[in-house]
């Protein structure tokens, strides 16, 4: 058996019992001369409760805290403080209540006297699994915890939270988030990856019910994956570039002091503004913005794209003639026409958005492990029947998906005598490839030129018989289709054959 670690406390006993660490044996120390470590994760609800005081005194602490040593003979406890103050308090009363006094079993770590990142993981791991630690709490201590560490402690203590790499810069961006959506975000069952992900679009309308929704989708599949959460995640992202976009050109309209437009007129009020394609001098010429920006008129509204379309708030008033065009009467809005619009403006930026998440699913194929041998088979049938689609994108040259896919930069192209670039080779890339991941490589190439025949932001208008395949190949590999794929595969459906692909 290993020897006891001496106490440096003078109320110390040593009375080894067994330790999950073979080096490590409990001993019993006076409760009053422990004291809560500046390392200890937990920062709100540190008082015991009434439950565990009435436990303590009936039949003391049971499982043991971890310490370490701290000043003038104390230690302090940065597992299981709140089982200390119990016994503190239990002891405060047992004479009184004709109860003995209590020891308080402890592992001490003088290993851990200079090591506060370790000490703060440790502590974070133990409260963690135990009830009760608040949300904010743990974020923070693994941000502080992981910050502190060395590499090979930080990848050791990642490994064992489950986390990624970067899992100290995820907690800082998850603790940041307010109490308040930190609390729903964690009673939703968002892990630490998705609060940091929550925190980037939370300004976004809707941001939590809609990755909440996402989030149950992926769970309802039972995959362990999260497609849905990512489209989610892509749909808010564009939603808050789209604000940022027209932020952007509204402030640039206000410094440039030109008015910008309503868009809605309310019940007796007139719409008397004209755009300057409709207007003309007196000498019947188009105006142009530059011609028109001394107008006391002169004002824009901005069209889906966020860019300004410049116009005269009164035309009359201003002393400019209409075109021949601007004439006629209006045409009657046609309610029909102006839904068939928005519903284009809305899919093609939904499409635009499952793009990158398809993109990303393509890549995590190619930087597997292993490679489905689904995808060996359609990279091989793509290079030895060479489909239109295929040839086309060949000739253009495109190499930035294929780079990409494959985790690495893109190649750069040479300039020419005639001052003509080329196209970047991966030359490079085959020579340092094992044979082992020859198959990824050639994957990524026909992978990119399936995307890139679904690169217009309308494709899911009319989707192309290889088009159609492509995206049902991923569907069978685990990629999540989003809605915008969903309903632009569905009238193909009745035609496709069990196990095609692209």
């Amino acid at each position: 058996m290993a020897t006891a670690i001496k106490s440096r406390s003078r109320t110390a006993v040593q009375e080894p019992s067994e330790s999950p660490d073979p080096e490590l044996q409990a001993v019993f120390l006076d409760p009053d001369a422990v004291r809560r470590d500046e390392q200890n994760a937990r920062t709100s609800d540190t008082e015991p409760d009434t439950d565990l005081i009435s436990s303590v005194k009936a039949i003391g602490v049971q499982d043991p805290i971890s310490v370490r040593p701290g000043p003038n003979g104390t230690y302090t406890a940065f597992k299981g403080w709140r089982r200390a103050q119990a016994a503190q308090i239990a002891n405060a009363s047992a004479e009184q209540e004709e109860r003995p006094l209590q020891k308080v079993r402890a592992y001490i770590r003088t290993d851990l006297a200079d090591k506060d990142s370790w000490t703060r993981f440790l502590s974070l791991v133990e409260n963690d699994v135990r009830q009760g630690m608040s949300e904010r709490d743990t974020v923070q201590a693994v941000e502080v915890a992981l910050i502190g560490m060395s590499d090979v402690e930080r990848t050791k203590a990642t490994r064992a939270l489950g986390l990624r790499g970067d899992a100290a810069k995820t907690a800082k961006k998850a603790a940041k988030l307010s109490d308040t959506d930190l609390r729903m975000a964690t009673a939703e069952g968002m892990d630490l990856e998705q609060l940091a992900e929550f925190y980037e679009v939370q300004d976004a309308p809707g941001a939590l019910q809609q990755l909440s929704r996402a989030q149950a989708k992926d769970a309802d599949e039972g995959k362990g994956g999260r497609g849905h959460w990512d489209h989610a995640m892509a749909l808010l992202r564009q939603d808050l570039e789209e604000t940022k976009a027209r932020e952007a050109a509204v402030k640039a309209l206000t410094d440039a002091r030109v008015p910008l437009l309503k868009s809605r007129f309310g019940w007796g009020e007139k719409d008397l503004s004209r755009p300057l394609s409709q207007l003309t001098t007196g000498l019947l010429n188009p105006i142009t913005e530059q011609m028109h920006a001394g107008c006391e008129g002169h004002s824009a509204r901005l069209d889906d794209e966020h860019r300004p379309v410049w116009h005269c708030s009164d035309p009359e008033k201003y002393g400019h003639r209409l075109t021949a065009e601007a004439k006629q009467p209006k045409a009657p809005v046609d309610e029909a026409k102006r839904a068939e619009r928005q519903k284009t403006i809305s899919h093609n930026k939904a499409w635009k958005a499952a793009r990158e998440v398809r993109k990303d699913f393509i890549a995590g194929l190619c930087q597997g492990k292993t490679l489905p041998d689904e995808a060996r088979k359609l990279a091989l049938r793509t290079v030895m029947s060479t489909p239109e689609h295929y040839r086309q994108w060949v000739t253009k040259g495109k190499t930035e998906d294929v780079a990409r896919f494959l985790g690495i930069k893109e190649p750069q192209g040479s300039t020419t005598v005639a001052g003509t670039r080329s196209v970047g080779t991966f030359d490079a890339l085959v020579e340092r490839t094992g044979k082992a991941r020859e198959w990824h490589a050639l994957f990524a190439h026909a992978a990119a030129a399936c995307e890139y025949s679904l690169r217009e932001d309308k494709a899911w208008a009319s989707l192309f018989a290889p088009q159609v395949k492509w995206l049902v190949f991923l569907e069978v590999l685990g990629y999540p289709l989003s809605e915008v794929e969903t309903e632009a595969l569905a009238p193909h459906r009745p035609q496709l054959t069990t196990g095609s692909a692209a």
